[in-house]
């Protein structure tokens, strides 16, 4: 299995009064590394081609990340249901893993806000990229 990474920048505005990353910015991380993903793995170009919401996000902090200049966001799909996607991550900085997440998102109807099927295209690629049955 191929683990998609994806780098982001540390911002100022991160951090805490520590000077540590603030927890509620990790969401973003995984945030930033998912859409990357979504455009490398399955193409998407615009919002309008990923009509999907969270349904969940679960994050596990395991070391703090202190004004550094960039985490790195590895982004692996785990299983797809008939209507949701559940993803992996990990952030990582200087090597060591700082926070491991997953996240579940729901296909919606843009239009109505119902749950719609993933498309086919999607199950491809997903299964071809991550190796899943």
């Amino acid at each position: 299995m191929d683990r998609f990474e994806h780098e982001v920048s540390v911002r100022y505005s991160d951090l805490d009064t520590y000077g540590h990353v603030n927890n509620a910015v990790y969401g973003t991380y995984c945030e930033e590394g998912r859409i990357a993903y979504a455009a490398e793995v399955i193409g998407v170009e615009s919002v309008d081609d990923f009509p999907a919401v969270v349904a969940s996000l679960d994050i596990d902090f395991r070391a703090a990340v202190d004004s550094a200049t960039s985490v790195t966001v590895s982004v692996w799909t785990t299983a797809v249901g008939e209507t949701s996607v559940e993803n992996a991550y990990e952030i990582e900085h200087e090597g060591r893993v700082v926070a491991e997440a997953e996240s579940t998102m729901v296909a919606i109807d843009p239009e109505t806000g119902e749950t719609r099927p993933i498309p086919a295209a999607w199950r491809e690629r997903l299964a071809a990229f991550d190796g899943l049955d």
